[in-house]
């Protein structure tokens, strides 16, 4: 980052880069930009990045009378047709790679991309957001005020010695605090969330040492959405009343921030 202009951060690119920044601040990111032709060429990837994504997924902006069969097959998959679920995947996957590197290729340099075994995350997730979202005056253990504490307990109980407590200010929203909850039967941490109006969303991280694969999935229920994810032993899911774009945004960021 140029030392002569230590007021615009990568939170600041990032939220340029996704139309999140007020207007009162995109001039001094643009005059950064313009004094910076490497950083201006980053963000402009992140840029293009969003756009193939966006145009990748164009067609699902709406719901349709078919999207059910997606769900509920007729008749059980046959091995060829899995195959051909699993190219299509593929393609989409070095699609969205030939428009921008910058969030594919990390994801092949660990496990290989493929669908979760296990569904039990996202209900989990899920669950624990409609139980404390809702809460007024103990929606977490630990408040935000002890954001230091927070990482360090809740890194000891998962035994992620380098857990952080992911900074979503970049997208609108601001930390309440964690608290302990189970995952799997195991301990897991929860991170809540929540924006100017008050619209919270909570972060589920968990840990099963049977989770082999890396995967990235959307569920929904109802007006809850959730996007999980699982990393080698580690699984982690965002989930809030809020549009998937803005949902897909979040686990981004986490993703970047978490450790891997």
């Amino acid at each position: 980052m140029n030392e002569t202009n230590l007021t615009v951060t990568e939170a600041d690119l990032h939220a340029y880069a996704d139309e999140q920044l007020p207007e009162a601040a995109r001039a001094r990111v643009e005059a950064y930009l313009a004094e910076n032709p490497g950083e201006a060429a980053t963000v402009a990837g992140w840029q293009t990045q969003n756009a193939g994504i966006k145009s990748l997924f164009a067609g699902y902006e709406k719901s349709r009378d078919t999207d059910l069969q997606l769900v509920t097959p007729a008749e059980p998959a046959s091995p060829w047709k899995m195959h051909s679920a699993f190219a299509a995947a593929a393609v989409a996957l070095f699609a969205l790679g030939a428009v921008s590197d910058r969030f594919i290729l990390p994801l092949f340099e660990r496990p290989p991309l493929q669908f979760a075994e296990s569904e039990t995350l996202p209900k989990q997730a899920e669950t624990a957001f409609l139980v404390y979202a809702s809460e007024v005056r103990h929606p977490v253990e630990v408040f935000a005020n002890e954001e230091a504490h927070l990482a360090t307990w809740l890194g000891k109980r998962l035994a992620i010695p380098d857990l952080k407590v992911p900074d979503l200010k970049s997208l609108g929203f601001h930390l309440v605090g964690g608290r302990l909850l189970p995952v799997d039967g195991k301990p897991g941490a929860m991170f809540m969330y929540a924006d100017q109006a008050g619209e919270r969303l909570t972060v589920i991280v968990g840990r099963n040492k049977e989770n082999k694969t890396t995967s990235f999935r959307f569920a929904s229920a109802k007006d809850v959405e959730t996007f999980y994810w699982i990393d080698g032993e580690l699984g982690y899911a965002v989930t809030g009343e809020i549009s998937r774009d803005m949902l897909r945004k979040v686990a981004e960021e986490c993703y970047r921030q978490f450790p891997s």
